[in-house]
């Protein structure tokens, strides 16, 4: 989940990854909102160790709507107005660029692209020390290169009015150790602009602002300064854009390693703490001494922050289990009893795998509780604006997936009046502000979702729910459900949600569902476009 790294060698004299030149890859935000012209990155990590001069590139766009059926609704009216297939774009780029920085991130402009879905085929030519080399995607030894692929939209992705779409779990270059490394808090803003996003909690790991970022094995004096230089350096970032549009606000969060009640590592995010919060407990860099540094509820009293249990059931191996002593969260926890609890589950961790239908199913189970959790969706997004490339056997080989993209899995959240609807456009009334994130946590209504809105509202009759899709993603729905877990005589719950009478099946693209209540503890919706796009709401408590 990570841009690879591929020098470390645990002092080692070998590695099959380890090669005389910096980590250089392409990288791309997975798709681009009308407004924001299409662009790439070439990414270049240790160049402060391996000086390179950046030659030129060549990008050749090749449409995918011929041979990609999922995408076959993208570019209908331009379908209609063309008979023969796009052509190929070609773009070369002369550069010249001598890098010498730990981490550089170079913007290549792609200029005005039609709207469309595309596979960019990215070659580059670098030299070093009078030797030159060209490769394709990336120079990552053992790794098969891919294309970038990405999709210039005709529409910005739905939205509830009223609501703001963020990315709850995404790191930046401050999370960088024998494995991995992220992007700069500037690039992310820049992507998440890209995609659609409206803010980004940036959950940097609490270890690794305790090791120096020269040396990564190296403990730091303090890990305070390092937290406190990302505070700044998110603070510094533009706050409109050149048109006067506000940007993403950027958030300066932490992803803590804590002890749960069996003594084990677990990750919990947190929403832009008020300072930096320990948890050392599995960073991998005391061998096999990987003890909690802090239990959960010690960290939740030493904030006031909203906390979340961060990809609660994801799937591990026994390196993980055993060596790093990670483990899974349980109902205790979830500290529901104490002063300052867990106040949602990111269950949704940039794929939906096993350890999403675990912990989806670990959040049904607390709301028939009564524990009403907020449902959140991420992507633990290393860099990987465009697909992830990471360490499969340390010193041996490295993979590559389309998991774990950034703002690719978002939590959309009620702000109230910050934004109005007049016509088919919002108007923005306000910035969007921490204040109004923390007030939107606190209160109980959100989706998740990787393109429909779907979102409820309270009324004098009971709760109606809103489904909207449009050609990007997906256009109608496969269906629209929705659940309730009534009330028995007793006055407990019943042990089973149902599905209720207004769900839809093969519903078009804007549905407005209300539906009657009455003996209802909760009602909630999940909804799945035609090209299996999904989304899921939070639970309306019957009041």
């Amino acid at each position: 989940m990570r841009y690879a790294e591929t020098h470390f060698k645990f002092k080692l004299p070998w590695s099959l990854l380890y090669k005389p030149w910096p980590e250089i890859i392409f990288d791309a935000p997975f798709q681009f909102v009308p407004g924001v012209e299409p662009y790439l990155w070439i990414v270049v990590r240790d160049a402060d160790h391996f000086p390179t001069t950046i030659k030129n590139a060549e990008i050749v766009l090749k449409s995918r709507t011929q041979n990609a059926q999922h995408d076959a609704l993208l570019l209908q009216d331009a379908q209609q107005k063309q008979d023969a297939p796009q052509p190929d774009i070609v773009i070369c780029k002369d550069l010249n660029i001598e890098v010498r920085e730990q981490m550089k991130f170079i913007p290549l402009a792609l200029g005005k692209i039609p709207v469309g879905s595309y596979e960019a085929h990215c070659k580059l030519t670098v030299e070093r020390e009078g030797k030159s080399q060209t490769f394709e995607r990336w120079n990552l030894p053992r790794l098969k290169p891919v294309p970038l692929c990405f999709k210039v939209l005709n529409e910005k992705p739905p939205i509830a009015p009223g609501y703001a779409a963020g990315e709850m779990h995404c790191h930046t270059h401050y999370s960088a150790d024998h494995v991995e490394y992220g992007a700069t808090p500037e690039v992310l803003q820049l992507a998440a602009k890209a995609v659609g996003l409206d803010f980004v909690n940036c959950t940097n790991h609490a270890y690794d602002f305790a090791f120096t970022q020269e040396d990564y094995t190296k403990e730091a004096d303090s890990p305070v300064p390092r937290f406190q230089k990302l505070r700044e350096e998110i603070a510094a970032l533009p706050v409109k854009d050149e048109n006067g549009n506000d940007m993403p606000l950027m958030l300066a969060g932490e992803e803590v390693s804590a002890g749960n009640s069996k003594g084990e590592n677990v990750h919990m995010t947190v929403l832009a703490p008020e300072g930096y919060l320990p948890g050392l407990g599995d960073c991998g860099r005391y061998w096999l001494e990987n003890r909690p540094t802090r239990s959960i509820k010690q960290i939740l009293n030493m904030t006031e922050a909203h906390c979340f249990a961060a990809h609660p059931f994801q799937q591990m191996g026994l390196l993980e289990k055993f060596v790093f002593r990670r483990g899974y969260w349980k109902p205790e926890d979830l500290q529901l009893k104490n002063k300052h609890s867990i106040r949602g589950l990111q269950f949704w961790n940039g794929i939906r795998d096993e350890g999403f239908k675990l912990g989806r199913e670990f959040w049904i189970n607390e709301l028939g509780k009564g524990n009403y959790l907020l449902p959140i969706g991420g992507n633990d997004a290393h860099g990987d604006l465009n697909s992830m490339t990471a360490v499969d056997l340390p010193l041996i080989s490295l993979k590559h997936t389309r998991a774990h993209t950034f703002g690719n899995v978002r939590t959309v959240i009620k702000v109230g009046s910050r934004k109005s609807e007049v016509g088919s456009k919002a108007k923005q009334e306000s910035a969007l502000s921490l204040a109004d994130i923390n007030a939107a946590f606190t209160a109980d209504n959100c989706y998740i979702t990787d393109g429909p809105a779907l979102w409820w509202e309270r009324d004098d009759n009971g709760i109606t729910f809103h489904a909207r899709s449009n050609k990007e993603t997906g256009g109608g729905f496969r269906y629209v459900r929705i659940y309730g877990r009534r009330i028995q005589s007793n006055g407990k719950l019943a042990p089973e949600e149902e599905v209720m009478i207004g769900s839809q099946v093969a519903t078009p693209n804007h549905a407005d569902i209300p539906v009657a209540t009455l003996g209802f503890a909760y009602v909630r919706a999940e909804c799945e476009t035609a090209t299996g796009k999904f989304a899921l709401t939070s639970a309306a408590r019957i009041q």
